[in-house]
């Protein structure tokens, strides 16, 4: 076989796994949102437009929605101020640097549900661990997950401890390819540590910053285990995004079309917050 057979057996058989795991399950999840179901055994009726129509007239949706920017722009603002900070102490030299390079990816590694169980038991109200201590200092007790503010800061939080490594980690190979050089001769100009981080790394990371944002803009506001696991939603809605409400109107309500609907509308929306993205920051591929 020549090496341009090969090459085009690869791609065919790419296309072809593409086409059956990625794009076949999204055609079918859309052709879903026109039809009325019960279950995915019963008999389906064509609606046309009439789920959408529902779905985007209820206020739960709309809640829904702002919840997902919420928790979007929460949890991408933190680990990205974070993942920067951590890696620029990471990038010096200091005794040890290894190791805890090694340890600083380990949040990253573990399963979701151990670190969502962790942090119920820490938040516990009678024997938890950060409970305890807040008596102990004489703080108030904070209600988790029975506010509606502190269940949003909960599940921002335990996402934040979860991504920040892998946005670290990211960064700090960016920062590995910043010619030293550039440093060297800013200090000989005079520059503080500020003046440098501005005016050299920053610009040296835009182009992974831009990728960074972008990814995990889609991932938060597709995110579902964090939410589920912790808050399944609640309290009252307080932290049910488009992801949340798709699969109860689905699974819990067995409003198949409408919960296919509400996937579809969020597929929608990151297509355009994506073309939109691309177009106000272009990545440069000189």
């Amino acid at each position: 076989m020549s090496s341009k057979a090969t090459i085009y057996s690869f791609l065919f058989l790419g296309l072809a796994v593409t086409a059956l795991l990625i794009v076949a399950p999204v055609v079918y999840a859309v052709s879903l949102s026109f039809y009325q179901m019960d279950s995915f055994v019963g008999a389906p009726k064509w609606a046309g437009l009439d789920n959408y129509a529902r779905m985007l007239s209820q206020w739960v949706f709309w809640r829904a929605l702002i919840n997902g920017f919420i928790y979007s722009l929460g949890t991408i603002v933190f680990q990205v101020v974070l993942g920067i900070g951590f890696a620029l102490v990471l990038n010096q030299v200091f005794p040890g640097r290894n190791i805890v390079r090694g340890l600083s990816i380990l949040p990253y590694l573990l399963p979701t549900v151990v670190v969502v169980l962790t942090f119920k038991w820490m938040v516990d109200g009678s024997i938890g661990v950060l409970t305890t201590m807040m008596s102990a200092l004489g703080l108030p007790q904070v209600q988790w997950f029975e506010s509606p503010g502190a269940a949003m800061a909960s599940v921002i939080l335990v996402s934040v401890w979860m991504w920040t490594p892998f946005v670290t980690t990211t960064f700090l190979a960016a920062l590995q390819t910043v010619p030293s050089s550039l440093y060297e001769a800013a200090k000989v100009d005079g520059t503080n540590a500020v003046q440098r981080f501005f005016h050299i790394t920053l610009p040296m990371l835009k182009p992974i910053l831009t990728v960074i944002v972008l990814l995990r803009a889609v991932w938060m506001f597709n995110k579902f285990d964090v939410i589920w696991l912790l808050t399944q939603g609640g309290p009252v809605g307080a932290t049910e995004h488009l992801a949340i409400l798709s699969y109860k109107q689905a699974f819990g309500q067995f409003d198949i079309g409408g919960g296919a609907a509400v996937a579809t509308i969020s597929f929608a929306i990151l297509s355009l917050v994506v073309f939109i993205y691309f177009r106000l920051f272009p990545l440069d591929t000189e």
